[in-house]
């Protein structure tokens, strides 16, 4: 492991401060050797890390792998046993984690897909070279704020909009609390406002073509994420971000580009959908019965706010959609729990049966 850069800066630059400190001297302190690490991103088998001395690669245990449940993903902050002449490094312990930020899994999987750990701000990259879906927003949004982190939205591409203010208003309509800003990486319009929202381990979302990688080299200040062109047809593009990884801020702070997202399930937790619809929540607590569902019932606030304009029909049901999407996801996740628990009562009982027989006296 060896590094240009010195080793008193390595693990500042990419978040190190006095938390992770004291967290690694709890968990970690008593592995001799072990040093810390921040996993900067992750393969079958092992991941690639930075520690006070360098890059470095470290293998992972089979119960630690990349998709287990248990294995490291980006942002870790992990404790290394360094290489030795007769063993490469390997992984000892994952950090307890400030935040993590996942997606249920394609194959409606409850225990979903880790995409970043210890993340500060969630920066979502909306395009406006094609038409801004305010539902897929909402989503995105209800992720972030799920995460533990603090959502924040820049408007890509904001040069190719005839009136990029209105559309800015639009989105700040749905983006309640947040940060929206009008981006362009071409002319660099907005990256200065930008940078100073910014804070911490900031991961970038949204999908292909809306311009990610071209605002994260904004912001890295150097060409240093890939790029790629957007199609003509629907403003789509290609995958330029093959994996996650995490690169230092010039000014400060670490940067998390990922491969764009087409599927954006939540995980079963509603925290993130009662903050992202904090108005709707509002009116609902204002309506004259507690079980209101905004049907048909008389007092109901909801469809009063429906009625008169302050209130978007299709934002009822876009909350409606993710309400029940949280809600399948966390019976799946029940159902999970109470198999595994089954499951762990049958094997116990077999072990049981098994060492009762083998006590059982010859005749």
């Amino acid at each position: 492991m060896s590094s240009s850069t010195p080793t008193s800066f390595l693990l500042p630059a990419h978040g190190w401060d006095e938390h992770w400190e004291s967290t690694f001297n709890t968990v970690a302190g008593h592995a001799a050797g072990a040093v810390p690490a921040r996993v900067l991103r992750t393969e079958r088998g092992l991941c690639e890390v930075i520690t006070d001395r360098g890059p470095a690669r470290v293998g992972l245990r089979p119960a630690q792998h990349t998709g287990s449940g248990t294995g490291p993903t980006t942002g870790d902050w992990i404790a290394v046993l360094p290489a030795t002449d007769t063993a490469a490094a390997m992984l000892e312990a994952v950090l307890p984690r400030r935040t993590a930020l996942a997606r249920a899994g394609a194959d409606g999987n409850p225990r979903g897909q880790l995409l970043a750990a210890n993340v500060d701000t969630v920066l979502i990259a909306v395009s406006l070279a094609a038409p801004v879906r305010r539902a897929r927003t909402e989503r995105l949004l209800a992720l972030a704020w799920e995460s533990g982190a603090r959502p924040v939205v820049a408007l890509t591409q904001a040069d190719t909009h005839p009136d990029p203010q209105a559309a800015r208003e639009e989105l700040a309509s749905v983006a309640l609390g947040v940060d929206v800003l009008l981006t362009s990486a071409p002319t660099g319009e907005g990256i200065t406002e930008l940078r100073a929202v910014l804070e911490g381990t900031i991961v970038l979302l949204g999908a292909s073509g809306v311009g990610k990688s071209m605002l994260g080299n904004r912001l890295l200040g150097t060409d240093l994420l890939a790029t790629g062109p957007v199609r003509a047809v629907g403003g789509k593009g290609r995958h330029t971000t093959a994996w996650r990884e995490l690169r230092p801020l010039p000014g400060g702070g670490v940067l998390l580009d990922t491969p764009g997202l087409r599927s954006i399930g939540l995980t079963g937790a509603d925290e993130g959908v009662s903050h992202t619809f904090a108005d709707l929540e509002d009116l609902a607590a204002q309506c004259r019965f507690s079980d209101c569902r905004h049907h048909t019932e008389p007092g109901c606030a909801v469809l009063a706010a429906i009625a008169n304009g302050t209130l978007q029909a299709r934002r009822l049901e876009s909350y409606r959609k993710l309400q029940r999407e949280t809600a399948w996801m966390a019976s799946r996740t029940d159902a999970r729990a109470r198999a595994e628990r089954t499951g762990d009562a049958k094997t116990l009982t077999k072990h049981l049966r098994a060492g009762c027989r083998g006590r059982e006296r010859p005749r």
